[in-house]
């Protein structure tokens, strides 16, 4: 009888359709949260932070296409510094790229990783996390909420008109004050299993996931302060002004060793030409001559 009426009192049932509700609600949410952080982490998984250079555009592409972590990729993406590189001739008069920073080798960011990703963007703003947080208070205030107010319906019912119906009133009374005290105790149980319960789903199916995607997007991408930066770039840039500065400085003698080169490679072999033909006309002028003056001897 008193089973049958625990089963069939609307305060219990009301608390029992909640506690499996919020159990419901809860798995359903974690599971759907392992489920992308596992599709994550596997991707992540598949860079190393030396590919990364010119496989930038295959991972922005899929971070994305991916809605899961699209928006918190597009405010990362701002805080990249990417190491740009700039095109000079060598000795050879051949194309070769010198980084301009020498600490600047990899795909470095202004910000933490972990600013960005972490278990609040990826866990708990994926889900109504507060009213997660809310289903133990529930089902704890469902307790003195029902037992009260089942106290209340009974006193109402006492009837002191005769000695049987004063009978029969007190003993429905003492029967729906043990069901009031039962809801109480039903209620919070139900919330101290919940409780555990998350818990252990949490522990299970999130956290190690969510470290593991941390873990990961740290590895990638290297922390560098602007400050730091800009100091290697007025670094490198002072290096330039120096190499500049020798160029400039060493233009006047190469301009010298060029020209001697220009005249002893060109204008000496040209003027050996035009000394040697001039010297074979005067052999020819010479024979002219003596053949001329052969002739007049003959007359």
């Amino acid at each position: 009888m008193l089973l049958h009426a625990i089963i069939s009192d609307p305060p219990i049932m009301i608390v029992a359709f909640v506690f499996l509700f919020a159990v419901f609600y809860t798995i359903k949410s974690y599971k759907k949260v392992g489920k992308n952080l596992k599709i994550l982490a596997n991707f992540l998984s598949s860079f190393k932070k030396t590919d990364l250079n010119y496989r930038f555009n295959e991972f922005d592409e899929w971070m994305c296409a991916n809605e899961y972590v699209a928006s918190l990729w597009l405010e990362f993406r701002n805080t990249l510094v990417f190491s740009e590189s700039v095109a000079l001739k060598d000795e050879a008069n051949e194309i070769v790229y010198k980084e301009i920073s020498s600490t600047v080798q990899n795909i470095q960011t202004t910000e933490e990783p972990g600013f960005f990703f972490n278990e609040d963007t990826l866990v708990y703003k994926k889900y109504n996390s507060k009213l997660i947080n809310a289903f133990p208070t529930i089902l704890t205030g469902f307790g003195p909420l029902f037992t009260f107010l089942n106290i209340a319906i009974a006193f109402g019912k006492v009837d002191f008109s005769t000695q049987t119906t004063t009978v029969a009133s007190i003993a429905d009374l003492m029967s729906s004050m043990q069901i009031a005290a039962l809801v109480s105790v039903i209620a919070v149980g139900s919330s101290l299993i919940y409780i555990l319960l998350e818990n252990a789903l949490y522990a299970t199916i999130c956290r190690p996931k969510i470290n593991i995607v941390e873990e990961k997007i740290t590895m990638l991408f290297d922390n560098i302060s602007s400050e730091k930066f800009l100091l290697e770039l007025l670094r490198e840039t002072k290096i330039q002004n120096n190499s500049s500065s020798n160029l400039v400085s060493s233009i006047p003698e190469s301009f010298q060793l060029a020209i001697n080169a220009g005249i002893a490679s060109n204008l000496v072999p040209y003027l050996e030409n035009l000394i040697f033909g001039i010297n074979q006309m005067s052999k020819q002028l010479k024979t002219i001559a003596k053949k001329t003056d052969d002739v007049d001897d003959l007359f």
